[in-house]
């Protein structure tokens, strides 16, 4: 048994990372933004009591610490950073909200990094951490569409902070990994996306649970492939 905290777990692939972990007999830490509108994530920590629900909001630096205080230092063995924002609809070089993308690297490139911070010792205690940091195609600088400045940069910065914390932390027990976790149906994906959820959070488990220390740092896709950056 092993202890998994899902950094925005309230729908989509988040939630469903929590529903397959507390299946196989995990104890769960899923956080949520706003608790209060986390009625999914709700019904799923009724029906197992392995799973608790704690409030943290990646973007908010002061909600990352207390989260970390009131999680104290107990071993957690993988933390994967579902949370993220698609950063508006005003993404093209003639269109482009500036405040918009600000809030975004926030969420999408600072937030991770800061909770990664927050929560290194509970991954050292655990003698073997995961750290993972979901992604996206987009990412990537073989991505070979233009638009979508906002989370395109973003997701890509976030990438290099990983690749940068993975050389950081080479001497730590600590896996860093990047994550496309395909292109899935979710709100963002919407209905006609190529993959579920569950294919997509059963594939990032699968690659998470493959992974060795020699494999820090690395872009990876959900089917277990890596990723050209």
């Amino acid at each position: 048994m092993a202890t998994i905290m899902i950094v925005g777990a309230t729908r989509g692939i988040g939630l469903e990372l929590v529903r397959q972990y507390a299946a196989q007999g995990d104890d769960v830490i899923a956080c949520a933004r706003d608790i209060g509108a986390a009625e999914l994530l709700d019904e799923v920590a009724a029906a197992n009591d392995n799973v608790g629900i704690e409030r943290l909001d990646v973007a908010e630096p002061d909600l990352v610490t207390a989260a970390a205080e009131r999680i104290g230092a107990v071993a957690i063995d993988t933390v994967i950073i579902v949370a993220g924002v698609v950063g508006g609809r005003h993404q093209s070089i003639d269109d482009l909200d500036v405040d918009a993308w600000h809030q975004a690297l926030n969420a999408n490139t600072i937030g991770p990094i800061l909770v990664a911070r927050a929560f290194k010792q509970n991954l050292v205690a655990s003698g073997a951490g995961n750290l993972m940091i979901l992604s996206s195609q987009l990412a990537a600088s073989t991505w070979p569409f233009g638009g979508m400045y906002i989370y395109s940069t973003t997701k890509a910065a976030v990438g290099k902070a990983a690749k940068i914390l993975s050389i950081d932390w080479k001497d730590d027990p600590i896996i860093v990994s990047v994550m496309h976790p395909g292109y899935v149906q979710t709100d963002m994906g919407g209905p006609n996306a190529e993959i579920t959820p569950e294919e997509s959070a059963s594939g990032i488990k699968n690659v998470i649970a493959s992974l060795s220390p020699e494999d820090s740092g690395n872009f990876y896709k959900w089917n277990g492939d890596n990723h050209p950056w």
